[in-house]
């Protein structure tokens, strides 16, 4: 900074914390300018980079989103000043620093994370996750894509292993998906349900995977309470970012995600002109995860509850086929 700290009062705040009416320091000595206009600019992965600042006095600063810029409070006017010249020295008054207002956490169904009888409502199973898997695959034998993921996970279920727990929400998947079978595809997923996120996205993603089902066989089942647990557990690692900034870059992100999700429309089509019934399944299994995902939130701006159903549906319809 090129002003005097000893000429101006002046404090630090995060260019992404950055409103219309505060008065920024611009590079160079001078005045703090009050802004009038800001706009935030992208990189290539959707995320924000870039503030773009217009002042009243015409001008223009780019910076960095997670950069701390100097603001200050307006200056007096010159007539102020002229009419204070030849009075005796005011007494120096001390600078009052008011700190912004704090980001307001994001919540989840009102609630940040279920509470103990919320949680009560996911039975608490008998048998170990190993067993639950064996009961699920002898209730289908002869199932080969069954047969082959249970063979792997009556072995031993690493809870630490991303391997291990994408086979346990890929067995879940089929059992409700290929077979039908609601209430194992249930105690299947539960082994995962249960799990809190430890900070690997990848092992996450599994969760997430068995969370959003679960909350959808549930509300097929007409247990709403319970879906509404499974919709809490998997949005609750939405609100564990504690730096205010970095919340609310992170939640703008993820509602852009859920405005825009990618349903694999280009290749669907494309499959389905090539006549590739394989490939167009799996494509379509994709879209239904992301729908199932979706729909445990609740929907989106662009996506609401009831096309959402609709949209699963349809889904399950033709991976069914």
């Amino acid at each position: 900074m090129t002003h005097s700290p000893a000429d101006q009062q002046y404090r630090e705040k995060q260019a992404g914390a950055l409103q219309v009416g505060d008065y920024l320091f611009l590079p160079g000595d001078g005045p703090a300018e009050e802004i009038t206009h800001i706009e935030v600019e992208q990189d290539d992965f959707g995320v924000p980079a870039l503030i773009l600042v217009t002042t009243i006095a015409g001008g223009k600063v780019r910076i960095a989103v997670g950069s701390g810029v100097p603001v200050g409070e307006a200056v007096a006017a010159p007539d102020d000043a002229a009419s204070n010249e030849g009075d005796a020295p005011a007494e120096a008054i001390p600078a009052v620093v008011v700190p912004p207002l704090p980001a307001v956490a994001p919540t989840v169904s009102g609630s940040l994370v279920p509470g103990p009888a919320q949680l009560a409502l996911i039975p608490v199973p008998s048998d170990s996750p190993e067993d639950v898997v064996a009961a699920a695959a002898e209730a289908h034998p002869g199932r080969n894509g069954v047969a082959v993921l249970s063979e792997r996970l009556v072995k031993g279920i690493n809870t630490k292993s991303g391997s291990c727990l994408r086979d346990v929400s890929d067995l879940a998947h089929d059992l409700f998906i290929e077979l039908r079978d609601p209430d194992n595809a249930l105690a299947v997923a539960d082994i995962l349900n249960v799990l809190p996120y430890d900070g690997n996205r990848d092992r996450w993603m599994s969760v997430e995977r068995a969370l959003a089902l679960s909350s959808f066989i549930c509300r097929e089942l007409g247990q709403t309470e319970r879906a509404e647990v499974y919709d809490q557990l998997l949005q609750a690692q939405d609100t564990l970012e504690t730096d205010p900034f970095k919340a609310r870059i992170a939640a703008k992100v993820r509602q852009r995600g859920l405005n825009e999700p990618n349903l694999y429309d280009k290749e669907i089509f494309r499959s389905i002109d090539n006549g590739n019934r394989d490939a167009e399944r799996e494509w379509r299994l994709l879209r239904l995860e992301t729908l199932l995902f979706l729909r445990a939130h609740g929907g989106s701006n662009t996506l609401g509850v009831g096309e959402l159903d609709h949209r699963i549906a349809n889904e399950l319809e033709a991976v069914r086929a």
